[in-house]
């Protein structure tokens, strides 16, 4: 049983005095609870994003008895990122009204929805409407996200940011790549007709995700009234800057991880034992860069590793086209998993912006006479406001990705109208992350001191 901070006679795990920018209190009191929540927000977060992109292994499960073509499965692995993206925003508020401990609880207990659902329908026959129900039931596990940074956001000081929300989005991540690992597993031994498998595992671990965070997990009580805080932020520039530019990087992160064996399949005629080979080193590879990301932003600065990212990914884009009309079966897939690691740098770098914009208008604010601790407190709520309202925005660019590939392949058979328009997309998010960040002013502010991410909206 975990222990709580001054919290009255009958709430459990409810902590009422935390103060992770106070040293002492964060070294002698807070730095335990705060990782102990981390790790198993980091497990939940993980079996969330597994069942979210349920649907990107399911459709290799899916042989031409299914009678599916490929712009039907591009639609059904675009459903569960479009649910999953409206979901994130409510997801995010519900730490502020239940308690970040127990909205995780509720949550992982919700994924046992679509997991018994898919355990029904997966069979030939079944219409496409029944899959593309139960494939946007999966959309729950996207809202996972959301609450979970938010909640982890609240937890610690400042300087450990980066790499505490950079740990808590990779190592949800992660759940794309070890749920398509898995799929290739079962394929390479039990073969197409035995896609039940990973949900007969997967279901126990939802219960066990559920279990871990009533017994480890704690509530913040401070973190309430983030509507209000909600409301504030939709009218700073800041917030839609952010929220498009992780359009670009989680949205690549999430379309890419439903999309990539697909395209391999349809693109270049992989088998579906061929395309689950090499399908999930995207999503791991970028899963683990996203830490590094974050790691990045803290040491150098969010824009400047977020710029250098959207122009490396744009590079990238253009080596995707040419080894699509070139039929480059090696060139297409190294550059496609170098663009994987690339959207995992991104997505740290620009998560690390969000809470150090806030922190430095407090100490802006402070430095006029403010209340230190009342403005402290309303940076910590409207970052996790923006945590939230970014990380639905960004989860919409996975459902664009989708769709593009969908209409790409009708039209023309081809990836290639699709990533021409992903690359007219990164060219734009450097330029803005340039515009907005890094370009000099009449009366320019340092990088670290605003955020390290740079104020000019």
């Amino acid at each position: 049983m975990t222990t709580t901070t001054n919290a009255p006679a009958g709430r459990k795990h409810w902590i009422e005095h935390w103060e992770p920018e106070n040293e002492s209190f964060w070294e002698s009191t807070g730095k335990k609870i705060a990782n102990r929540n981390l790790w198993f927000s980091i497990f939940s977060e993980h079996i969330g994003f597994s069942i979210w992109t349920l649907w990107s292994v399911m459709v290799l499960f899916m042989g031409p008895q299914y009678g599916f073509s490929a712009a039907d499965k591009f639609l059904l692995t675009s459903t569960p990122t479009l649910v999953g993206a409206i979901a994130r925003l409510p997801y995010s508020w519900a730490v502020a009204k239940f308690g970040g401990r127990n909205w995780t609880i509720v949550s992982a207990m919700l994924l046992l929805i679509p997991s018994v659902g898919a355990a029904i329908v997966m069979e030939p026959g079944t219409p496409l409407w029944g899959f593309l129900i139960v494939a946007a039931l999966g959309g729950v596990g996207g809202g996972n996200f959301a609450s979970s940074m938010t909640n982890i956001n609240a937890f610690f000081p400042e300087k450990a940011k980066g790499m505490a929300l950079g740990l808590n989005a990779g190592g949800g991540n992660l759940g794309v790549a070890v749920i398509q690992l898995l799929g290739l597993l079962i394929i390479a031994t039990a073969g197409t007709g035995a896609p039940r498998i990973i949900l007969f595992i997967y279901i126990p671990l939802i219960v066990v995700a559920a279990l871990c965070s009533a017994l480890f997990m704690d509530n913040i009580a401070s973190v309430k009234n983030d509507k209000k805080a909600m409301r504030e932020i939709i009218g700073d520039a800041h917030t839609w800057v952010m929220s498009f530019l992780y359009i670009g990087t989680f949205g690549s992160f999430i379309g890419y991880s439903f999309a990539f064996g697909l395209v391999l399949q349809n693109q270049f005629g992989r088998t579906p034992l061929q395309a689950a080979a090499v399908t999930f080193l995207g999503p791991l590879l970028g899963s683990f860069s996203r830490p590094a990301g974050g790691w990045l932003a803290d040491k150098l600065g969010g824009s400047r590793v977020t710029f250098t990212t959207f122009v490396g990914m744009a590079v990238m884009t253009v080596i995707l086209i040419i080894a699509s009309n070139t039929q480059s079966l090696a060139l297409f897939t190294t550059a496609f998993i170098v663009l994987f690691v690339l959207t995992g740098v991104g997505n740290g770098s620009t998560y690390k912006s969000i809470p150090a914009i806030f922190r430095t208008k407090a100490k802006a604010a402070i430095a006029a006479g403010a209340d230190e601790a009342a403005e402290l407190l309303k940076a910590r709520k409207r970052s996790g406001a923006l945590i939230g309202l970014a990380g639905a925005v960004g989860a919409l660019g996975g459902l664009f990705i989708n769709l593009a590939f969908r209409q790409s392949f009708l039209d023309t058979k081809s990836g290639v109208p699709a990533f021409v328009g992903f690359l007219v997309f990164y060219g734009i998010c450097f330029v803005l992350t340039w515009a907005v960040y890094l370009r000099k002013s009449d009366a320019p502010v340092s990088e670290r001191g605003l955020a390290l991410a740079g104020a000019r909206v």
